[in-house]
């Protein structure tokens, strides 16, 4: 068939012409998948970071017991047999106790910068308030060790 020959090569000539190069190159494709990869990833942890970093000093330690907003400090521990949790058509009643060897300056400090990243506002010394709640903060330090009494109750 004399008409194919001469085509072929027309069009070979002109993809030389215009850069194109059919050749196979093993791993080019890959490269640039797995660059185009490692950024979305790297994008996707940075922004779940990101995300979490509010609430990162909040959730050190877990909550106190009966609440899902109150933090519990690092180093605190629960009381065992502490807390109390009566839920009420006027609002939630939550006492409980943690213990552990921090100082009263180190709660506080904690306290009053998580406390915030959660919606509660400064209602006075030890106090604060949150959607119609009020939480007050109880401490007693005795030979090295704190215990924290945590109060939360309707305003």
């Amino acid at each position: 068939m004399p008409g194919l020959d001469p085509g072929i090569h027309g069009n070979l000539e002109r993809s030389r012409q215009e850069g194109v190069d059919g050749r196979l190159k093993p791993g080019h494709d890959v490269k640039k998948t797995m660059a185009r990869m490692t950024g979305n990833l790297a994008r996707l942890v940075a922004a779940i970071l990101f995300a979490l970093m509010p609430l990162s000093a909040a959730l050190a330690e877990g909550f106190v017991a009966g609440t899902e907003d109150v933090p519990l400090m690092p180093g605190l521990a629960p009381v065992p047999g502490s807390s109390i949790v009566f839920d009420k058509p006027e609002g939630r009643i939550v006492e409980a106790q943690a213990t552990g060897k921090v100082t009263r300056a180190a709660a506080r400090a904690f306290y009053g910068a998580s406390l915030p990243q959660l919606g509660w506002t400064a209602a006075g010394a030890d106090a604060w308030r949150r959607e119609g709640e009020v939480l007050r903060l109880d401490y007693r330090e005795e030979r090295g060790t704190l215990t924290l009494g945590f109060t939360l109750s309707p305003q």
